[in-house]
C-alpha cells in the first residue's frame, strides 16, 4: 500500500493550476447516459473517482474514449443497453447512485447498488428515492440493490425536498430532463457544481431554469444534442491550497478558478490575517506572520462554509493564537482526523458536533493514518508544517479526489515522497 513521506516544516511558494472539479464532473458524466449522440467532456480531473465513474458507464454500455492525458473523454452509445450498476463499482464512491435517475429516465428501469464512499456517518439515499418516486418510479430494495422501474417514464411533478441534498438535487434534475411535462424542484442544493450540471444540460438542449434561490423548473425534452463541455475548476482543491499558503507564511498564485465561488472561505482566510487579491480566474494569497483565531465556524450548505474544508481549516486554527471553535452540521463522523492531529501535538476537544481548538500548536512529525478523503489532506497540511518526518498511510483516500497532489506540492517547495 502506498504512503507519503513528508519532511517539514516547508513553506508554500509559487503557482498552482487547479484541476477540474471531481464533484462537478461526476454528475455530468452520469448525465451522459441520457444522450443518443456523442458527448465530449473536457477538463476532467485525473482522480480515482472519475476512473470509477467511467468504468461504471462502460459497464452500462457507454463507449469511453480518453485522450492521451486522460483530461478529455468522448462518450458515445453502443448497442449494448445495460441497466445494472454493480456493487463492485458503486461501493467505493457515493456518486455511483447518480446513474439511477438517468437510467430510469432513459430506459424506464434500473438496478443500482446502494452507494459507498467515505465513512462519514449516515448518508441515506431516501431523499433521492423519495423524489424519484414522486416523479413516477416504483422501487424495492433487495439484497443491497435498488430495483426500480418507471413504466410510464418520468412524469413532471412539484417536489419539495425534505432536506437540502446535493446528490438528490442532481439525480432529480438529470431524471426530469427527459420527463413528460414540467417538474418544479424546491429546497434544492445550490452548490456551484449543481450550476455546472445545469449549464451542461442546458447547453445540450435541456430546458432548466432557476426560478428562485433554491427552486428549479425543468421542462422535459425528447432528446439531447451532442456537445463539448468543459468542467469547472475544483473549489475544494482551491480552498485546500489557499489554507496551505496561510499555514506556512506562504506566497501562492492559484490559477484556473473563479474566486467568486469561494467568497465565504476567502473572507475567513482574510480574518485569520491572510492578504488576498482576486482576479478573473486567479487568486494571489500571502499567509500571515501571526494567524488569528476564529470563533464558531459552522459548516452548512452552500453558500455557507463547506464541510469539505472543515478538516483543512482545523489544521490552520491549530496554529492560530488563541482558542477557536468549529461546529460540524453536515456529517456526524466528520471529526475522524482529530485523533491523528493529536498524534502530531494538536490540542482539540470534541463536544458532540463541536470542536474546540487550542491554538499555538507546535506540530511534531509522526506516523499517521488517513480515514477519508478530506481528513487525509488535512494530515498532509499538518505534516507540511510539522518539525521532522511524518508518514501518512492509506493515501488511496487522497487519490480519490486530489489530482497528483504530491507533484503539485513538490513544485511549491514541499519535501514529499510517495513510497510503496
Amino acid at each position: 500500500m502506498e504512503k507519503f513521506l513528508i519532511k517539514g516544516p516547508c513553506k508554500i511558494k509559487g503557482q498552482v493550476n487547479i484541476s477540474g472539479s471531481k464533484n462537478a464532473a461526476l454528475p455530468i458524466l452520469a448525465a451522459t447516459l441520457l444522450f443518443d449522440t456523442p458527448v465530449i467532456i473536457k477538463n476532467l480531473p485525473r482522480v480515482k473517482d472519475i476512473d470509477t465513474m467511467l468504468n461504471l458507464l462502460s459497464s452500462l454500455g457507454s463507449k469511453i474514449q480518453l485522450s492521451k492525458n486522460k483530461k478529455i473523454v468522448r462518450i458515445s452509445k453502443t448497442s449494448k443497453k445495460r441497466v445494472f450498476a454493480s456493487y463492485s463499482l458503486v461501493k467505493t464512491m457515493r456518486a455511483g447512485i447518480l446513474v439511477l435517475g438517468p437510467l430510469l429516465a432513459k430506459f424506464k428501469k434500473a438496478q443500482c447498488s446502494m452507494p459507498g464512499g467515505c465513512n462519514l456517518g449516515l448518508r441515506p439515499i431516501d431523499i433521492h428515492l423519495n423524489a424519484l418516486t414522486q416523479l413516477g418510479i416504483k422501487y424495492k430494495i433487495i439484497k443491497g440493490y435498488v430495483h426500480a422501474s418507471a413504466k410510464k417514464g418520468i412524469i413532471g411533478k412539484k417536489i419539495k425536498f425534505s432536506k437540502i441534498s446535493v446528490g438528490a438535487t442532481e439525480n432529480s434534475i438529470i431524471a426530469a430532463c427527459l420527463g413528460k411535462g414540467k417538474t418544479i424542484l424546491k429546497n434544492c442544493a445550490i452548490e456551484p457544481e449543481i450550476k455546472d450540471l445545469t449549464n451542461f444540460l442546458n447547453s445540450a438542449g435541456s430546458k432548466i431554469k432557476w426560478i428562485g434561490k433554491r427552486t428549479i423548473q425543468i421542462e422535459g425534452v425528447k432528446s439531447l444534442n451532442s456537445i463539448k463541455y468543459s468542467v469547472m475548476g475544483d473549489r475544494i482543491e482551491t480552498g485546500t491550497f489557499c489554507v496551505a499558503a496561510c499555514l506556512s507564511e506562504g506566497n501562492l498564485i492559484v490559477k484556473n478558478f473563479n474566486p467568486k465561488l469561494i467568497n465565504t472561505e476567502l473572507n475567513l482566510l482574510k480574518k485569520v490575517g491572510a492578504k488576498i487579491k482576486t482576479f478573473k480566474n486567479e487568486i494571489h494569497i500571502k499567509g500571515p506572520k501571526k494567524i488569528k483565531n476564529l470563533n464558531n465556524i459552522i459548516t452548512k450548505e452552500y453558500p455557507n462554509f463547506p464541510t469539505d474544508l472543515q478538516a483543512q481549516f482545523m489544521v490552520l486554527l491549530c496554529k492560530a493564537h488563541g482558542r477557536s471553535t468549529i461546529t460540524e452540521n453536515i456529517f456526524e463522523n466528520r471529526f475522524m482526523h482529530v485523533a491523528e492531529l493529536r498524534r502530531l501535538g494538536a490540542k482539540i476537544l470534541i463536544k458532540e458536533n463541536k470542536a474546540v481548538i487550542e491554538g499555538s500548536t507546535n506540530f511534531q512529525g509522526a506516523e499517521l493514518m488517513s480515514s477519508d478523503l478530506r481528513a487525509s489532506v488535512a494530515l498532509v497540511l499538518a505534516a507540511i508544517i510539522s518539525n521532522g518526518q511524518s508518514i501518512i498511510n492509506r493515501i488511496y483516500h487522497l487519490d480519490r479526489g486530489y489530482e497528483k497532489i504530491e507533484k503539485k506540492l513538490k513544485k511549491l517547495g514541499v519535501d514529499i515522497k510517495r513510497v510503496s
